[in-house]
């Protein structure tokens, strides 16, 4: 990850208390995420769902968005990593009185997920005699809430709205109830252990586990973890890269229905001067497709079929039309409303909820189908009525792919989107294939026909002699990273795509990275998931050391124990927008599978 501060550094914070989003690990429990910085602030958590009430969001709102912290109280530096292949975080405060280790967790229980949320976090004393400083602080859940604390004849509770939590303390010292916060002190000693935790419901009953019982919970989330790591099938290059991204991934997997999330986060701008905010708490059909896809190559079956089950019940309740993304509970989005808060380094605005759902976007019918059409592949069935409405869905395709379209990127103007073009072809093409299988009912000819129309008219109308290169949209020169997919798809693995590639990387490129589409260098950083596109389009087009040389290139900016988030800014390699973002990771471990499979094929 582009570091903030070196490895073994002291973590830094700006004027106005704004960690650099390379500084944030993550952890989680299949129902939410926690950020935390490396100066051992919790500063964002949205409990108990991950869409629901952001009860501690400094990572927007230093001053009244709230968190869990947990530092020495005295200067110190850090050393920072994830408890082997887990989503559990060890971090070593290092001070000139000793060494304490902290490792936190989202904690689980013996059957999976428990009841309530339940934050962790164990203080263990490493070397000598250091100061410790805790506070439990939850904020306005941007702007719209007041928090306020409670003495309970178990211990001190806080409450916001419909939310309860409790904090438990174990040997960390005796705690101070005040407004609406709870804080402590202690100092910790050779051998010394301790835990802090916060457990959490909403709108039910709170139970109320002993520290001890946190403790304990901790070595079982890591085993569990462990073991969910031990079913990742990878032997391939960059396997730690590759495995980090399969955890990465599961943190957004949204155990209760199946769904995946774009990302933990809203409002963390594309650029600091705001403007380019949006709510990334959703899951989009292209998202979930992609996961799909990088799942069934690492083997990952149970929760393949969980988010493909989800998907297609909830396309086939909110039908006819398919909608570019839903809500991770499976219902339509309901707009947004913008928040009277400052935003990430003061980028406002700060939005709940995503206005993008009233879009026509045309490609989530090559998402869909490509989602099915490797469930299928891996041996699941299709039931009768669900095989009937993809046939109904494609024959939509088949007069909707003329349509203009607000395209991948959800822009304003609607126009003819190569990409979307594209992608109603992969959906015409699958459902074809489905068809001959026996998976889909009547007749496929129209299908494809109509592909075939397809191709021919991305050929006519959205190749540029001049470029050499398939544009962004039918009469244009503009260019955009996003048609490299086409090689994923298998639209075009000869030599258009392959000089597409080279336009595409000498337009948009700043090193290794790359930018969406033309004049987006201006506005905000380079798109992290562009780059692995390339490397996938370059493999598919027998460029493959060049491919390879591209994904070390960007590995190397991304290494560390951060999280990897939208973009990269390429003046300084500092991060920005929603984190962790699952698009990302998709196009990291998409762009690995890629070059495996062209290996694999000329050995």
């Amino acid at each position: 990850m582009p570091a903030a501060t070196p490895p073994g550094g002291a973590p830094t914070r700006d004027e106005d208390g704004y960690a650099p989003l390379a500084d944030y690990a993550g952890i989680g429990d299949g129902r939410s995420v926690a950020l935390i910085a490396k100066d051992g602030s919790v500063d964002w958590w949205a409990v108990p769902d991950l869409h629901g009430v952001p009860a501690f969001a400094a990572l927007l709102d230093p001053r009244e968005g709230g968190s869990i912290s947990l530092r020495p109280d005295e200067p110190f530096t850090v050393e920072r990593g994830y408890v082997g292949d887990t989503n559990v975080v060890a971090t070593e405060f290092v001070t000139r009185s000793g060494r304490v280790r902290v490792t936190d967790a989202l904690n689980t229980g013996v059957a999976g997920r428990l009841p309530w949320s339940e934050l962790a976090r164990r203080v263990e004393g490493v070397e000598g005699h250091v100061p410790m400083r805790w506070e439990v602080s939850p904020g306005s859940a941007l702007g719209v809430l007041a928090p306020w604390a409670d003495e309970h004849e178990t211990g001190p509770l806080l409450k916001l709205d419909d939310l309860t939590m409790g904090v438990r303390c174990g040997d960390v010292g005796s705690h101070e109830t005040h407004g609406s916060s709870v804080t402590g002190h202690f100092r910790t000693a050779p051998g010394s252990r301790g835990v802090l935790g916060v457990v959490a419901t909403s709108r039910e009953p709170l139970y109320l586990p002993g520290a001890d019982q946190l403790d304990s919970r901790i070595d079982r989330t890591v085993r569990g973890w462990q073991d969910w790591s031990d079913t990742l099938v990878w032997s391939g290059s960059w396997e730690k890269a590759v495995r980090r991204a399969a955890l990465a991934l599961k943190l957004l997997l949204y155990a209760p229905t199946g769904a995946i999330a774009a990302a933990a986060t809203t409002s963390v701008p594309e650029r600091l001067d705001g403007g380019k905010n949006w709510d990334y708490r959703y899951t989009w059909v292209r998202d979930t497709a992609y996961t799909l896809d990088a799942f069934v190559r690492l083997g990952l079956h149970e929760e393949v079929h969980a988010a493909v089950s989800w998907l297609l019940a909830t396309v086939e309740r909110h039908g006819p039309e398919l909608q570019p993304f839903y809500s991770l509970d499976g219902e339509l989005p309901g707009g947004s409303r913008r928040r009277d808060v400052p935003g990430y380094r003061r980028s406002a605005p700060v939005v709940d909820g995503n206005d993008a759902a009233g879009q026509l976007q045309l490609g989530p019918y090559g998402d869909l189908f490509q989602t099915v059409f490797l469930c299928v592949q891996e041996g699941h069935v299709l039931d009768a009525r669900t095989s009937r409405v993809l046939a109904d869905l494609a024959d939509r395709c088949c007069d909707d792919w003329q349509r203009r379209d607000a395209g991948m990127w959800e822009l304003h103007d609607e126009r003819h989107f190569t990409l979307s073009k594209m992608s109603c072809w992969q959906a015409l093409d699958r459902a074809a294939r489905l068809a001959d299988g026996g998976h889909l009912p009547g007749n496929p000819r129209r299908w494809r026909m109509e592909s075939a129309r397809i191709r021919e008219w991305v050929a006519e109308h959205c190749w540029s002699e001049e470029r050499q290169a398939y544009t962004l949209h039918a009469g244009t020169e503009d260019l955009d990273a996003g048609v490299l997919l086409g090689a994923r798809f298998g639209f075009d693995r000869g030599p258009r795509m392959a000089s597409t590639v080279t336009a595409v990387r000498q337009e948009l490129g700043t090193g290794p990275l790359l930018h969406r589409y033309s004049g987006m260098q201006k506005e905000e950083g380079a798109f992290l998931a562009c780059t692995f596109w390339a490397v996938e389009a370059l493999a598919f087009t027998d460029q493959l050391e060049q491919a390879k040389h591209l994904m070390d290139e960007v590995l190397a900016l991304t290494d560390g124990p951060g999280l990897l988030s939208e973009m990269v800014d390429p003046r300084d390699g500092s991060l920005l927008g929603n984190l962790p973002q699952a698009l990302s990771y998709l196009g990291l471990i998409n762009a690995a599978c890629a070059v495996d499979e062209v290996e694999r094929r000329e050995a």
